[in-house]
């Protein structure tokens, strides 16, 4: 009996031990696994490059700050790579881009890089990378501007809607689709648009510098869209590359042994 009640007695605390500091130990289990985990991930994983996403129509610049942002917190990111896949979009939220992409290049190298399309306002905000290349069958270009609006006075006249109102300024009703334009304001138009594709081309010529190999902008702009081997030979971009031949020059300029791209959120 005396040995049974020994054994109980060393059992029993055994369980009182487990018991009392059971959940203590496994808490310090987990965090020591937690604290390994994240001291591999920061020394496995630490980026050294980032990717920036112009994949939409630009009317707005906001969430494109935002991704630069993200980037510019990182003081380890050496160089970007900025995918473009755009048609373009307003002329305003197109040239905060390009203005963004202006400042961050002046900081680290950024290359801009078209799979498939890099036209009007997108063409404007990539234009000041350090250098643009494309995918082979690409487009590119598409300089110009476009101020439009339908007509649907003779369709209101058929179901009998009238419009009606009242405005100060003779200018005010500007761009109606209620009725056919004035002259008048149809000169107004054309001047303002004639305006701004005179900054888009002038500020083109500004970007690409010596690089552009068509100096008249009658042969690169025009709202012509051109293949990239013919954007090359116009000097629209640096080169026609793959996505894997774009990233090891990127690598270069960036002076990084090894790539290890910035996760996006």
């Amino acid at each position: 009996m005396q040995i049974f009640h020994v054994l109980w007695k060393g059992i029993k605390g055994i369980f009182d031990f487990i018991n009392t500091y059971f959940k203590v130990v496994v808490l310090l289990l987990i965090v020591l696994f937690l604290a390994t985990l994240a001291s591999d991930e920061e020394i496995e994983s630490k980026p050294n490059l980032a990717k920036l996403y112009l994949n939409f129509p630009i009317y707005e610049s906001e969430s494109f700050a935002a991704q630069i942002e993200s980037i510019k917190k990182n003081d380890d990111i050496k160089g970007v790579l900025l995918l473009i896949d755009s048609p373009g979009g307003a002329v305003g939220a197109s040239i905060e881009i390009a203005d963004m992409i202006k400042e961050l290049n002046e900081k680290i190298p950024v290359v801009a890089y078209t799979q498939s399309l890099m036209a009007s306002g997108s063409y404007y905000a990539g234009m000041y990378a350090h250098s643009i290349y494309a995918n082979r069958g690409a487009l590119v270009g598409s300089i110009g501007v476009i101020f439009s609006a339908p007509n649907f006075e003779e369709v209101m006249d058929k179901i009998g809607i009238k419009m009606q109102g009242v405005s100060a300024g003779e200018y005010k009703e500007i761009g109606s689709i209620t009725r056919k334009w004035k002259n008048t304001e149809k000169e107004f138009i054309n001047n303002l648009t004639q305006e701004q594709y005179q900054m888009f081309y002038s500020d083109v010529i500004a970007a690409r510098g010596e690089r552009l190999k068509a100096k008249n902008h009658l042969d690169f702009a025009e709202g012509k869209i051109f293949s990239a081997n013919n954007a090359l030979k116009l000097g629209l971009i640096d080169g026609v590359n793959s996505m894997s031949e774009v990233e090891k020059i990127l690598q270069n300029l960036s002076g990084v042994e090894e790539i290890v791209w910035l996760k996006k959120r």
